[in-house]
């Protein structure tokens, strides 16, 4: 027994050597990068089981066919955060920028002036929205019981509130992330979902289904959470660029914007291509389907979720060294991302097989899912994953004319034609629009990464 306990004690001692040896081989640039991502690891392992544990326990709350009336209503309010004309994207680069320059007055005004930005652009559409609200018959557009459209009214005028201020605040972990520190960010997000499923969970122990109280749990309390971080965080280690009214400066509006529109016109664009997906899907085959479709989603998502905490590093990282004009490094990173990719397509088609098996544990049989669902999800997420690695690195450089080219191409047919194949093959039919939109996004990025990276794009390749 002491023998193993030491080889136990041994193995311990190699593993914490090799990571820290890891960590602080490499440039300045990819040490910071490397600590994020492990860092962001250990916390997206929690956030997998809460954002796991979350699906059965609301559909215990509510009911499949409930459930699926949540998932699309919410998924309307939240095409709101769509009209922040691109501002966050816009500020991360800026502020990112004026770091990498010294320039902590500058990141200072485009802190205060992103803030009160927000502000306005949500306090004005959270008032309108709150007065269109009550004429809006959302159980007849989304051809659900007429006898719960006053519950559905509450919920949505619940929802705006917490959405609109939920995109205001969330600008202090937006500068987390453009200080190359995503991790940080991440961990927000993954406290405000804890506390939601806790939540919860007790709603469910002592009241009857409601989807107010959902709505409240799932949107209020991420805000309260992002409001004492942004306290803390203001007051302490980013003092230097806290808010103040003294330092906005509208002038310098133009300058995120410039880049934030484009952001913005291909946020519009993907919010017709995708997040209309729960709308289709519950007027064409009924809520049942969206529960489907999102619990398939939520489940092979898990592989996107563990790539985008690889990825997130590096789009400021690839902000610094364009700037810098460190294209061997930009290059090595491209490979090693490659080669990441290829593994984590394995991952993917091994929870395909599994996902008979694990569907049955994770849902109690609440739900059945079908095995054309399933693939066709699987083949989604694996083409949406290695189309995010060349579009966050454009997104880091500021190359995204491109981008909002092929999205706005896309947005024109993808409606019509998602109804027409959801209507002949069900979920299968809109998950074939999904994958071939962002299989032309992968082929024109990529060809574009390689041109800016061996120093040979001009033109629109350039932009």
């Amino acid at each position: 027994m002491p023998n193993i306990l030491s080889l136990h004690i041994a193995l311990n001692i190699y593993m914490l050597v090799s990571i820290k040896k890891y960590i602080n081989s490499g440039s300045t640039r990819s040490q910071l990068a490397k600590k994020n991502i492990i860092a962001s690891f250990l916390n997206k392992g929690v956030a997998i089981i809460i954002s796991l544990l979350l699906v059965p326990v609301t559909i215990d709350y509510l009911n499949a066919e409930q459930y699926g009336i949540w998932l699309t209503l919410s998924s309307i309010v939240a095409w709101i955060s769509y009209f922040d004309v691109g501002l966050g994207h816009g500020f991360r680069n800026r502020f990112a920028e004026s770091k990498a320059i010294g320039d902590d007055v500058l990141a200072r005004k485009y802190v205060s002036t992103t803030y009160i930005s927000l502000f306005i652009i949500f306090g004005v559409i959270l008032v309108v929205a709150e007065i269109a609200n009550p004429f809006i018959d959302w159980a007849a557009f989304l051809k659900v019981d007429p006898a719960i459209k006053l519950m559905l009214q509450s919920v949505v005028a619940f929802l705006l509130v917490g959405v609109c201020f939920n995109f205001v605040l969330n600008v202090c972990p937006i500068l987390l992330s453009a200080d190359q520190r995503p991790a940080y960010s991440a961990m927000i997000t993954t406290v405000s979902q804890g506390i939601s499923l806790a939540v919860i969970y007790l709603l469910t122990k002592t009241t009857e289904g409601n989807m107010v109280y959902i709505a409240i749990a799932l949107s209020w309390l991420p805000c309260l959470v992002i409001l004492l971080v942004s306290c803390y965080l203001f007051k302490g280690k980013y003092q230097a660029y806290s808010p103040s009214l003294k330092y906005v400066d509208f002038g310098l509006f133009r300058n995120i914007i410039g880049l934030g529109g484009k952001f913005f016109v291909i946020q519009i664009s993907m919010l017709l291509i995708f997040q209309v997906t729960n709308i289709i899907l519950s007027r064409v085959l009924g809520p049942e389907s969206v529960t489907e479709f999102n619990i398939a989603y939520k489940y092979f998502s898990i592989t996107q979720m563990v790539f985008t905490i690889i990825l997130t590093p590096f789009w400021s990282a690839y902000t610094e060294a364009y700037a810098k004009q460190d294209f061997d490094w930009m290059n090595r990173i491209l490979q090693k991302l490659r080669r990441t990719w290829i593994l984590l397509f394995g991952v993917n088609f091994l929870l395909l097989i599994l996902s008979p098996f694990c569907y049955k544990i994770w849902l109690h049989g609440s739900v059945e899912i079908a095995t054309s669902v399933s693939v066709g999800m699987m083949v989604y997420m694996s083409v949406l994953s290695y189309s995010n690695m060349y579009m966050i690195l454009l997104n880091g450089i500021g190359k995204v004319f491109l981008q909002m080219i092929v999205y706005i191409v896309c947005a024109v047919f993808a409606i019509p034609v998602c109804y027409v194949l959801c209507g002949e093959y069900g979920i299968c039919g809109i998950l074939v629009v999904l994958s071939s939109v962002y299989a032309l996004q992968a082929v024109v990025a990529r060809v574009q990464l390689a041109k800016i990276l061996t120093n040979t794009s001009f033109g629109v390749w350039n932009r």
